[in-house]
């Protein structure tokens, strides 16, 4: 018998012992996702002989790293993330036995610059968003760069109000972060020239120059509760929160969303793509946990079915943007057929 074989057989042994112990699904990671997996999860547990999934709010990068580390009853079976899995978990995926991955795009996101509505909205572009947060900027000639020394948003752009920089952001374990520094910081970065030139001589040294965030206190890990962070903003109008769109639309009463690039962030906008800060966001399940964990294909079916994702879903309700009619249809079927992620 070959070692595959025998893990294989071992994987499955030790399934079908503890089959007893979980008999509900347990989904980790992006909170960003997180509202709309537990519409998803309540929905599914009103149905007759099912139980509720147990989600949890951890990080995209800290979901993915929990799914990652094998296959069995004791791991997730799900992990949202706000952003596409790396080519680094999926290595440690398949280093720990997860082998079959099933990847699921559910829809997209924008991520929003908020403030309190009772402060002044900000109009910004990426340019000031690199300007303010990165941790090294440009100064002067070509190739020179310093420690940020910005301190307020006027010293950034003289159209700014001379506001103290003060930002609310997700952890590194986030992929709402990540999104942020790929999406904005090195949208920003890649204006100056030789930046943008750096990326074809040394593309190390221009990721790290354009998506390191500044440690200094202009930017405040705030940490993966964004409705956290929207009380925050409240309790403090001179801040501003980095989050995704979905925790504005549910609280549009209590902040607003910057300006970006002239667009401001909105449902129609972030769908055809206008608003410069707009992601995919996904999940990721274990095919070897498809029908040894109850009801785990019941509840794919049913997040990936036109009544929760569609234009007219209730996760539309939630602030999720749905995608085209041909792009869910493709994703459903590739769901609901258990295609492996393919990397």
């Amino acid at each position: 018998m070959s070692i595959a074989v025998t893990v294989a057989a071992l994987l499955t042994a030790s399934m079908a012992a503890t089959a007893e112990a979980r008999d509900q699904i347990r989904v980790v990671g992006s909170s960003t996702v997180f509202p709309f997996a537990t519409a998803v999860a309540e929905r599914f547990g009103r149905l007759p002989g099912n139980k509720t999934p147990v989600v949890e709010s951890t990080g995209s990068g800290g979901g993915l790293k929990l799914f990652c580390e094998g296959v069995g009853l004791n791991h997730p079976d799900v992990a949202n993330a706000s952003r596409r899995i790396k080519k680094s978990e999926v290595e440690r995926c398949a280093k720990n036995g997860v082998a079959d991955i099933v990847e699921v795009k559910i829809g997209y996101d924008g991520i929003v610059i908020a403030n309190a509505k009772s402060a002044e909205r900000f109009t910004l572009t990426l340019k000031d968003l690199f300007l303010a947060l990165a941790k090294d900027v440009p100064s002067g000639e070509a190739g020179k760069l310093v420690a940020n020394p910005n301190k307020t948003w006027k010293d950034v752009n003289s159209a700014l109000p001379a506001v103290k920089i003060e930002v609310l952001g997700p952890p590194p374990t986030s992929g709402t972060r990540d999104a942020f520094a790929e999406l904005a910081l090195e949208g920003g970065c890649k204006t100056f020239k030789w930046i943008k030139a750096l990326k074809k001589q040394d593309k190390k040294a221009y990721k790290k120059l354009c998506h390191t965030v500044r440690e200094d206190g202009a930017y405040i890990e705030a940490g993966e509760n964004d409705n956290l962070i929207v009380q925050k903003l409240e309790a403090n109008p001179a801040a501003l929160g980095v989050f995704g769109f979905s925790f504005l639309d549910q609280n549009a009463d209590r902040i607003q969303g910057s300006t970006v690039n002239g667009v401001i962030p909105g449902f129609e906008d972030i769908a055809s793509g206008d608003y410069p800060i707009s992601r995919a966001l996904y999940f990721y399940l274990k095919a070897a946990h498809v029908d040894r964990v109850p009801g785990l294909r019941g509840y794919l079916q049913e997040f990936t079915s036109e009544g929760a994702w569609s234009d007219d879903g209730y996760l539309a309700d939630k602030g999720l943007i749905p995608m085209p009619e041909p792009e869910r249809e493709d994703w459903r079927t590739q769901a609901t057929g258990l295609a492996s992620l393919g990397m």
